[in-house]
């Protein structure tokens, strides 16, 4: 995937060098398009960072492209069956796409860790961090995702 040709892979990107995490950072590349606020997109995104509040489960990254997919293309009314299971199929599809293209959609298999138990203080955002981590990408790659599917 050439993420060069991708205005919401480039702009998560950015957001995650700035210090936003994973979720953050892909629900921000797509915050004005889906008529959210800077900040209630970062406030709605903080807990999903490092696999969920660094439980590392579900990669941060994925769960970002899930919100914006349902702000995007969700359903709206709880009888709505039809709406119900045309997204879940699309939100299947996508973690089927992302899980293809990373081997997981979950953070510890990704990043590789075996250890079960994490704090909860984040790592500090260096040089260093950025080499060794493939979170950059991923999320440039989750947003991009997004463009190709609309």
């Amino acid at each position: 995937m050439d993420l060069t040709k991708s205005p919401h892979g480039q702009k998560a990107m950015e957001y995650f060098k700035e210090g936003y995490n994973c979720a953050q950072s892909v629900l921000l590349a797509y915050a004005e398009e889906c008529g959210m606020e800077k900040e209630m997109a970062v406030r709605l995104s903080s807990s999903f960072g490092a696999g969920m509040g660094r439980l590392r489960q579900v990669c941060g990254a994925v769960s970002g492209m899930f919100m914006v997919a349902g702000m995007l293309y969700g359903y709206d009314s709880p009888k709505d069956q039809k709406g119900k299971a045309e997204h879940y199929q699309r939100i299947q599809h996508l973690a089927a796409r992302f899980r293809e293209e990373n081997g997981s959609i979950i953070c510890k298999e990704l990043l590789g860790l075996t250890e079960n138990t994490f704090s909860h203080i984040p790592e500090e955002r260096t040089k260093e961090y950025y080499k060794k981590r493939p979170c950059g990408q991923i999320v440039g790659m989750a947003a991009a995702m997004l463009e190709e599917e609309a």
